[in-house]
């Protein structure tokens, strides 16, 4: 079987690019443990960029970000872990992504179906 992975860079605000916004897992085993992933945000505009906060949608998934201003070009992630305690069934959970300087907050999701 061959697995086609497709990077789309997604521009936000003409300040912020993300490597994707959407993270799928495929299907896992509930017994397969604390499911991780992360995205990288590109600082593509002209002054400095902090990621503010990185909010999850549920108790089932914890974030982390870097928490220093990156300046032009220099990248920062946010790296989110999905519990996979319980199951089995699909999910689709989200992390809301507030940015300096960008009004509008990005969403992030985590997908896939525990088995």
């Amino acid at each position: 079987m061959k697995i086609l992975l497709i990077l789309l860079t997604v521009l936000i605000g003409g300040r912020a690019e993300f490597d994707r916004t959407v993270h799928d897992f495929g299907t896992v085993s509930k017994d397969a443990g604390p499911q991780e992933c992360r995205f990288t945000v590109t600082n593509v505009g002209d002054g400095p960029l902090t990621i503010l906060s990185a909010i999850s949608s549920c108790g089932c998934t914890n974030v982390r970000w870097t928490r220093t201003t990156l300046e032009k070009g220099e990248k920062g992630t946010i790296e989110a872990t999905y519990s996979n305690e319980d199951g089995p069934y699909p999910f689709d959970k989200t992390v809301t992504v507030y940015l300096s300087d960008i009004r509008k907050p990005v969403v992030l999701h985590l997908r896939g179906v525990v088995k």
